[in-house]
């Protein structure tokens, strides 16, 4: 009976060892979100302001890491913070977790990482990423954002599209066609990084929790730079 309360103790202390490493690896991420996007934001090629201006929520996907395999070849993990009010006109709130699959991102490995970002821009497609899995280009109508002073920033597809996608890989920053890749909400992230079952919606609408200190960076940099919707 000893030996039974003893297995018993050691798979305690292995679950709960398992469940703060994974909620460290959230706030790693959510942190290296915060990097990227200030980076970005400060490039002087960068996601023109108007179009951020109109943004409902943004999707930050980072590989930051040295020799991490955070990006692969079907898969990539990130973060998604919306503007608050029922409207989307109020300050960026508490992230999601999120997660883009299906696309060819290719292999990210030894030191060379590749970030993207997404735009949404509408409440559209900002609701559906939250309450659903949505396929760009299917779901949701994807175009590859353009940067800076860019003069395709008023073409049609770039006025019509529903989120708009971005890359910067070695250094070079460009729009990014992400169609045929699906983003959705990651649960099993959120539970981790806020240590309860919540969904993706109650957390970026309805408020029901406060953002963790790992995404300071992340909010305070979108927050200075673009603090109100001008849609």
């Amino acid at each position: 009976m000893k030996g039974f309360f003893i297995v018993l103790l050691l798979v305690a202390v292995f679950l709960a060892s398992a469940a703060n490493a994974n909620d460290k690896k959230e706030h790693e991420r959510m942190e290296n979100a915060g990097k990227v996007i200030t980076e970005i934001i400060n490039i002087p090629d960068n996601i023109p302001e108007g179009l951020l201006d109109k943004a409902k929520c943004v999707v930050v996907l980072p590989s930051v890491v040295k020799g991490a395999f955070i990006v692969g070849a079907n898969y990539g993990r990130g973060v998604m913070t919306c503007r608050g009010g029922a409207n989307f006109d109020g300050s960026w709130g508490a992230p999601t977790m999120m997660a883009l699959e299906g696309a060819s991102f290719g292999f990210q490995i030894g030191g060379q990482a590749t970030d993207f970002v997404l735009l949404l821009m509408n409440e559209r497609s900002a609701k559906g990423v939250l309450t659903s899995k949505v396929k760009l280009g299917a779901d949701a109508s994807a175009a590859a954002g353009p940067k800076g002073r860019d003069t395709s920033a008023e073409t049609d597809a770039t006025m019509r599209a529903e989120i708009l996608s971005y890359s910067r890989a070695r250094g070079a920053f460009a729009g990014v066609s992400l169609e045929g890749s699906t983003l959705r909400p990651d649960g099993s992230a959120n539970k981790n990084l806020y240590g309860k079952e919540i969904s993706a919606q109650d957390i970026v609408l309805n408020g029901a929790v406060p953002a963790p200190p790992s995404a300071k960076e992340l909010l305070a940099t979108l927050n200075a730079k673009s603090p109100k919707n001008k849609s």
